[in-house]
């Protein structure tokens, strides 16, 4: 009986983790379900707005194309339960929080809980510009540099791949400084040592331009110079959560005193 009991224990806390993880899984599942079905009646006018820095730009007389049966119908679907998602990022992130948060102290609490508003915001305004700034410039680039006798017309399929690439490279590279002030927090480095690194961190974020956006000079550029003012702000703001001395210097007597009771035994 004692045997069972002293296996059984230790696997409660672990099952009840699991049961909870899977509940709030459901509910982020239904949640995008929910957006989903809101939005799949609007699919293609959501996907006409998404199409409009493209077909401003095309020259006249020239549309997009579908060129696969199925993807007039399957497209603007696809981009719909993307929408959904993006939409209930706010209600993801907060099943995370609650998830989380029990296991966490009062300091890491107060900092996780602003750094996770934080970062959703950031990604949308990342996602923003690349729709408001960067789309018009690409493409009003791109339909320019076509050779004479080339007609521009798009796969709609392929067009949606190329927007969704340039927003989640855009939304990811938006979120530079909430990794700085992680690394400086979690006192990996401190902000003079990341300072010291700019030079490394600007030609990082041009390399990153290079392999996240596609293969044109306008969206590398577009993407490497928000990256190292995001930087620059990072670092900035780091400064605020450097780690206090205090704890390890509380943490020192311990330890010195563990050793001296173990000399002495």
């Amino acid at each position: 009986m004692n045997r069972n009991n002293s296996k059984d224990d230790p696997e409660l806390p672990l099952i009840s983790h699991l049961i909870e993880l899977r509940d709030r899984l459901l509910r982020v599942v239904l949640c995008v379900l929910l957006v989903f079905l809101a939005l799949a009646s609007y699919a293609n006018p959501i996907y006409s707005f998404l199409a409009g820095p493209l077909l401003k730009h095309l020259p006249e007389n020239s549309t997009m194309i579908a060129i696969e049966v199925a993807s007039p119908f399957f497209t603007p679907f696809k981009l719909a339960m993307v929408l959904s998602v993006f939409i209930a990022v706010p209600f993801i992130l907060y099943q995370f929080w609650a998830f989380v948060a029990p296991g966490l102290y009062k300091s890491e609490k107060r900092l996780m809980l602003p750094l996770l508003i934080a970062s959703t915001l950031l990604f949308f305004i990342g996602v923003a510009f690349a729709y408001f700034v960067v789309l018009p410039l690409v493409f009003g680039f791109l339909t320019t540099a076509a050779p004479v006798g080339v007609a521009v017309m798009t796969d709609i399929s392929k067009y949606l791949d190329f927007v969704l690439t340039l927003f989640f490279a855009f939304g990811v590279c938006f979120e530079v400084p909430i990794f700085t002030i992680v690394l400086v927090w979690s006192g990996l480095v401190t902000p003079a040592q990341l300072a010291a690194q700019r030079s490394y961190v600007i030609v990082g974020a041009f390399i990153v331009g290079m392999l996240l956006t596609p293969p044109d000079v306008i969206s590398q550029t577009l993407l490497a110079v928000p990256m190292w003012w995001l930087f620059e702000i990072g670092l900035l703001f780091s400064r605020w959560f450097v780690p206090k001395p205090e704890a390890a210097d509380n943490a020192l007597p311990a330890e010195i005193g563990a050793d001296s009771i173990k000399k002495s035994d």
